[in-house]
This record gives structure tokens, C-alpha cells and sequence, in this order.
């Protein structure tokens, strides 16, 4: 409750201390690590390119599917494959929060200094090597929900948040992360799928949140991703 209570009072303060530019424009500088080890640093923020900024809003520049009579600038497009997958409802779990993109945002704002705090993509490598949340740590779905297949990977992925493993072979929670698990949009069940294999061996389910959104969303709206 008191981390709960913590994130609302970092979002209120956020989107009025940013009221004129927005909290998405202000952005946050994530540290993470390249292929090579390497560490950079990204800052994460809605990106709009300033000729977008200058088309007119109407029903042809933002719904239109002719985007040449609408004259929008090829930079200012987003497409998406839209027939996927089936739409997830908005509530998973009784004690489990559904994030939007700014609740995201205080989220990873917060988890630069608090080593508890995880943002979690649950696609598999391929998916997250191609695009992703900056600062997010991969840990694939299949390794949880397919457990007794990929047990070296299970033992891993627990392990790195924050779960032990006791020698009767009982987990300890006591110590786990506070998680946030996305995968490709709402439509996308690979995140749903990870968060009810964690739920199934004990995961207390007041420590974890869920990004509906996921990367569609997430890039629908112009925000920072990057790539692996």
C-alpha cells in the first residue's frame, strides 16, 4: 500500500510540476545495458517530431487511411498489424493495478534509485531484441510457464526477482521485486501468460502490475523504445 501511495503521489506531483509541457515531453534519462555490456543512457519521453507538431488535428490527418490526401509527413506515421491476437480485459487480478503510459513513467522514474523495482518485458528474445521499453529486463514467458522444460532458466529468472530458492525446494518471497510486466499490446497474452505463472507458484500478487498497452501502445503514443 505504501508503494502504491508513493507512485500516485509522484505522478500528481509529476504532471503538475510539468502542467504546461507534460510529464511524457519532460522525459526521464534510464541507464541501460547494450548487447556488448555496455552501459548508456536513454531519455525516455514522448517523441514528437516539431513537424508533426504543426499539422492541423482532424478526423482526415489522425483517422484517415489515405494519409497522402491527408498530406501527413511520413515521419509522423505509425502503422501497426491490428488483426492479431485476441483484446484482454482491463482487469486481471483483484490486487493487481492495470498501468497506462504515464503510470509506466513514474514507475521507471522511481526504479532509477530503487534497486526493489523492476519493469519486466515477458516476450521472448527475438521480440525484445527487435524493440523494447528502455530500462526493461527481459525475461521471457515460455521460461515460466513452461517451467519443468526450461527449469535452469526458471531457477534464473525467479531468482532475478528476487525470489529464493529454500533447500526443500519451497520459494521465499520475502525479498522479491516490485514488478511491472508488458509484451506486445492488448491484444498480446505472452505478459498475461507470465504473470499466471508467477501467480501460480506464489508470487504475491500485490507486488506486481500489469502494462495492458504493451509495445502498441507504447509506440502509438510516440515513446522512446530502443533496441538491443
Amino acid at each position: 500500500m505504501f508503494y502504491k501511495m508513493t507512485m500516485i503521489s509522484l505522478l500528481l506531483t509529476s504532471l503538475t510540476a510539468f502542467a504546461r509541457t507534460g510529464f511524457e515531453y519532460e522525459g526521464i534519462p534510464v541507464k541501460t545495458v547494450d548487447t556488448k555490456g555496455k552501459i548508456k543512457q536513454i531519455v525516455v519521453k514522448r517523441d514528437i517530431p516539431e513537424e508533426c507538431l504543426k499539422i492541423p488535428i482532424n478526423n482526415m490527418m489522425v483517422w484517415s487511411e489515405n494519409y497522402a490526401s491527408a498530406k501527413v509527413p511520413e515521419i509522423c506515421k505509425s502503422t501497426y498489424v491490428h488483426t492479431t491476437g485476441k483484446l484482454l480485459p482491463m482487469k486481471l487480478h483483484e490486487d493487481i493495478d492495470t498501468y497506462g503510459e504515464l503510470e509506466v513513467l513514474a514507475f521507471i522514474k522511481q526504479m532509477q534509485t530503487d534497486d526493489s523495482m523492476m519493469l519486466i518485458d515477458g516476450r521472448k528474445e527475438e521480440w525484445y531484441a527487435y524493440r523494447t521499453i528502455p530500462g526493461a529486463v527481459n525475461i521471457p514467458f515460455h521460461h515460466l510457464k513452461e517451467r519443468k522444460s526450461f527449469e535452469f532458466e526458471f531457477e534464473h529468472e525467479i531468482e532475478t526477482l528476487g525470489v529464493k530458492i529454500n533447500e526443500d525446494d519451497t520459494f521465499d518471497f520475502s525479498q522479491v521485486k516490485t514488478i511491472v510486466v508488458f509484451c506486445n499490446g492488448p491484444w498480446c497474452s505472452q505478459s498475461v501468460a507470465m504473470i499466471e505463472a508467477l501467480l501460480e507458484i506464489g508470487y504475491p500478487a500485490e507486488k506486481i502490475s500489469w502494462y495492458r498497452g504493451g509495445m502498441q501502445t507504447w509506440l502509438a503514443a510516440g515513446m522512446t523504445c530502443s533496441r538491443k
